[in-house]
C-alpha cells in the first residue's frame, strides 16, 4: 500500500516526463493537452482543436521561445517545458462534473495551464536584441530565482519542427536546437574576475590595501599576458583593477593565491558542481590543481585557462551576490491551474545556498558597480536604473583565425537589485567588450522604459 502511495503521487510524474517512457503520451488519449503562459496570461503554447478532432501544438511566439518553452510533436518528441511540464499538461483538474460529462460523451477534457514565471516582452526584447548573434540571454530576480526570460541563437520554430526535424539535428555549425543559455560551455573572460577577487579577498584581510603599477603587460615563467589593446592602467588597487578589467593586475593576482584555496573558492560558487536546474545544463569546470603553473594562475585568475561556464550558471553568481550572497533556488513554473483559472499549485521562493557571506557580496557589487560608472561598462551608466555588472572578452582560435566571445553579467538597481542579467554573444570579431553591453542595455531598456 506505502508503494502504491509513492508511485502515484511522487514516481508517476518522474515516469510520464521521462523521455524514455515509450507510454509517455498514454493521457492525451483522455486530455487534450493544456496551454503554457507567460506570468502574465500570454499564451507560449497551446492545441489547437480541428473539427475533425486531430490536434496541432501550437507557439504563438514562434522561435522567440524556442529553447525556454521546447516543442511537442509525435516525430521529433519534446524538449523545453514542454517535456519537464508534460505530466501536468497531459492532466486534467476540470470540474468533476463536467469531467463526468465528458466521459459519457466520448470527449476529452482539458489539460491543465502552466504558467510560467517568464515575460513574453522581456523575452521577446530579448530575442530582438540578440538577432542573428549566437549566443544567450538570461534574465533572473535575484531576491526571489523567477527566471524571466532565457533565450538561446540561433533558434528555430517550434510550429515547423516537424517538418525541418533533419535539417535542425544536422547542423552541426549552428546547432539551433542546443540551448546555449545553459548547455553552452565558454571560457568566461573577465567576468570570472569576480571568483579571483573573491578569493583574493578570503586570502586578504588587507585587501582593501592592494596595488598594482600596471605597464599593460605582465611576464612569469616567461609567458606574457597583456591589458585589452596593451592598455597601460598606471596604478591599480582592487576596485579600479574590476572597473578597468586589468588583466596584468589579475594575473599578478593569481600568482599569488593558494591553489586549493583557489579550488575551493570556485566550488562554492559551484564550478565542477551540480547547478540547481530544471532544464538540461553542462557542469562548469574549474583545472586549478597543486600541479598548475604560474601560467596557469595568471591565465585562469583572468579568465581564461581551462575554465568553462555557461551563462546560466553566470546568472546565477551575479544572483547571488545582488542578493547578498544567499542563491535562491531558480524556477520556470510559476504555478498550475484548471483550464478555467482555479489554482491547483503554487512554486514559492526558497533559498538554495549561502555562496559567500553578505561582507563578500557587499564588496564586490561595490567593485561591479564601479565597472558601470568608471570602468568597462559605463554605457549603462546614467540610465533611469542604476546597475553594476563586469564585462568579458575570451579569447579562442579557429581555423580561420583569433576571434572572441563577448561577455557581460550585471544587475539593476544596485540598492535594492531587480534584475540580473547574463549575456555572452559568440565569435566577435571586433572589440568584444562593446558588444554585450549595448545588448543588455537594449533588454533592460525595454523593461524600464
Amino acid at each position: 500500500m506505502a508503494y502504491i502511495v509513492y508511485f502515484n503521487i511522487v514516481r508517476a510524474k518522474t515516469i510520464v516526463n521521462s523521455p524514455y517512457n515509450e507510454r509517455q503520451d498514454a493521457f492525451a488519449d483522455r486530455v487534450i493537452r493544456g496551454n503554457i503562459a507567460d506570468r502574465n496570461g500570454n499564451i507560449l503554447a497551446t492545441t489547437e482543436v480541428a473539427e475533425d478532432g486531430s490536434e496541432v501544438r501550437s507557439y504563438p511566439y514562434g522561435a522567440a521561445f524556442a529553447h525556454v518553452v521546447g516543442f511537442s510533436n509525435s516525430a521529433a518528441g519534446k524538449s523545453g517545458l514542454e517535456s519537464i511540464e508534460n505530466f501536468e499538461l497531459l492532466t486534467s483538474n476540470s470540474f468533476f462534473v463536467e469531467k463526468l460529462m465528458n466521459e459519457f460523451k466520448d470527449e476529452k477534457n482539458m489539460g491543465d495551464t502552466v504558467v510560467t514565471t517568464l515575460d513574453a516582452d522581456l523575452q521577446q526584447a530579448a530575442y530582438n536584441a540578440l538577432g542573428s548573434n549566437k549566443g544567450a540571454i538570461v534574465v533572473m530576480e535575484p531576491g526571489t530565482g523567477k527566471i524571466l526570460a532565457m533565450v538561446s541563437g540561433p533558434a528555430y520554430d517550434p510550429n515547423s519542427v516537424e517538418s525541418n526535424w533533419d535539417v535542425l539535428n544536422s547542423d552541426d555549425t549552428n546547432s539551433p536546437l542546443l540551448n546555449r543559455a545553459t548547455q553552452g560551455q565558454y571560457a568566461p573572460g573577465s567576468t570570472f574576475k569576480v571568483v579571483t577577487a573573491l578569493e583574493y579577498m578570503r586570502e586578504h584581510s588587507d585587501y582593501a590595501n592592494y596595488s598594482y603599477e600596471c605597464n599593460g603587460e605582465i611576464t612569469a615563467d616567461n609567458v606574457t599576458i597583456h591589458c585589452f589593446d596593451s592598455t597601460v592602467h598606471g596604478l591599480e588597487d582592487l576596485r579600479s583593477s574590476m572597473a578597468n578589467s586589468c588583466n596584468s593586475s589579475f594575473a599578478n593576482i593569481g600568482l599569488s593565491l593558494n591553489k586549493t584555496s583557489y579550488r575551493k573558492t570556485a566550488e562554492d560558487l559551484l564550478f565542477n558542481k551540480k547547478l540547481p536546474s530544471v532544464m538540461d545544463y553542462s557542469r562548469s569546470s574549474f583545472r586549478i590543481n597543486e600541479k598548475s603553473t604560474s601560467a596557469d594562475m595568471m591565465m585562469t585568475a583572468m579568465g581564461q585557462g581551462e575554465t568553462l561556464v555557461s551563462p546560466y550558471h553566470m546568472a546565477l553568481i551575479t544572483s547571488a551576490i545582488a542578493n547578498g550572497g544567499t542563491l535562491m533556488e531558480p524556477y520556470l513554473v510559476e504555478k498550475v491551474t484548471n483550464y478555467n483559472g482555479t489554482e491547483i499549485s503554487k512554486n514559492v521562493p526558497k533559498s538554495y545556498r549561502k555562496l559567500m557571506t553578505s561582507d563578500e557580496a557587499s564588496q564586490l557589487k561595490d567593485y561591479m558597480r564601479a565597472v558601470v560608472d568608471e570602468g568597462t561598462a559605463t554605457l549603462l551608466s546614467g540610465q533611469s536604473y542604476t546597475a553594476a555588472g563586469k564585462t568579458g572578452t575570451a579569447e579562442y582560435s579557429l581555423d580561420d583565425g583569433e576571434k572572441t566571445h563577448s561577455w557581460f553579467m550585471g544587475f539593476t538597481n544596485v540598492d535594492n537589485p531587480e534584475l540580473v542579467i547574463s549575456v555572452i554573444i559568440e565569435g566577435y570579431d571586433g572589440d568584444a567588450g562593446a558588444k554585450a553591453v549595448p545588448i543588455a542595455k537594449q533588454v533592460l531598456d525595454a523593461y524600464y522604459y
